[in-house]
């Protein structure tokens, strides 16, 4: 994730997700809940966890950046960032369970970045693309932030590409999210033709739970939870519709606490820029609904952006669960599973 929030708290414009029963249609449309339910089951634990071992493998055998345009004085972290290892075994992953995948680089600045973008073509509406993403650029180990964003991707591609959906599911591993979201940019920037991205989840830290008392701090402007045991998921006034339905989900399959939270707009209130911290923003900025699935990271996380964020850390059960929440979001999203 980019960046602690530094800054006064203000309520302006932000909100809680109001959800109830009380609406003139329901939330799910034609859900096919015993489908979706199936196919969240598939998501294995222990492949999830050994995937973010690897991952974080992956970081600590690896070359940081040359951090000499940096900052690294101020801010040592940068000199401490990786991101070719991870990047080469995400792209290996996806390739090996039979997705189009490609590289979307960009070398037109001091830094460049490759993203990775992979493929499961929709049967009826290919041009419709259903997107889950997340950065594999990582401070450290990068156990939380954001390994199990990228490990998250991976086991959505394995579980949902053994199905096949009207639309288009794309799995995609952001570039350079640190160094201020700039392979999530580039993407949406360098995006033409007729296909058109009609939902799109981001993970950025999705793996520490804490069920005691007191794990959680206040997110500025928000009443917030004060055990660290739920998950956020932040929206803004276009993608509202899909938080419902993530929430509406997660109310059938029972699996977690949810915490969903709107910004107004596009999400540029001046009191929104921590629910702004991540590959998301991009879309938002652009008019494509996105949602950002995140466990607060440094409002909950002790280890965010410390040599201290190592797997031990993250919590198993929770991680799952929000994989296959996911699972079951996309799925349904795309049409699925068929």
């Amino acid at each position: 994730m980019n960046g602690p929030f530094q800054g006064p708290a203000r309520l302006a414009g932000l909100v809680l997700l109001a959800l109830c029963g009380c609406a003139s249609e329901p939330v799910l449309q034609n859900p096919q809940l015993e489908q979706l339910t199936s196919l969240s089951a598939q998501v294995d634990g222990e492949l999830l966890m050994d995937t973010l071992r690897e991952l974080v493998d992956a970081h600590r055998h690896e070359t940081p950046l040359d951090c000499s345009e940096l900052d690294g004085e101020r801010y040592p972290p940068y000199c401490h960032l990786t991101r070719e290892n991870a990047g080469k075994l995400m792209q290996t992953r996806l390739e090996a369970l039979g997705l189009r995948v490609q590289r979307n680089e960009s070398s037109s600045s001091a830094f460049p970045t490759s993203n990775i973008i992979a493929d499961l073509p929709g049967t009826t509406h290919p041009e419709e693309v259903v997107l889950v993403g997340a950065h594999f650029d990582a401070f450290y180990a990068g156990a939380d932030d954001n390994t199990t964003g990228v490990a998250a991707v991976l086991e959505l591609a394995r579980v949902l590409s053994q199905h096949r959906y009207p639309r288009t599911l794309r799995f995609v591993g952001f570039d350079l999210e640190e160094l201020g979201l700039i392979g999530s940019t580039r993407y949406v920037t360098s995006q033409s033709g007729p296909e058109r991205v009609v939902a799109a989840v981001v993970f950025d830290c999705i793996g520490y739970f804490d069920s005691r008392p007191g794990t959680q701090q206040s997110l500025p402007g928000l009443p917030t939870p004060a055990a660290g045991d739920f998950l956020a998921v932040i929206g803004n006034d276009v993608s509202s519709r899909r938080a419902s339905e993530l929430y509406a989900l997660n109310q059938e399959l029972n699996l977690l606490p949810l915490l969903p939270i709107l910004a107004p707009r596009d999400g540029t209130s001046p009191a929104a820029g921590n629910l702004m911290r991540s590959d998301h923003t991009p879309f938002w900025l652009t008019g494509h609904e996105a949602l950002f699935l995140t466990d607060t990271a440094n409002f909950r996380n002790p280890h965010y952006h410390q040599e201290t964020d190592t797997v031990d850390t993250v919590d198993p059960t929770g991680f799952q669960k929000v994989v296959r929440l996911s699972a079951a979001a996309l799925a349904y999203w795309a049409g699925g599973p068929r």
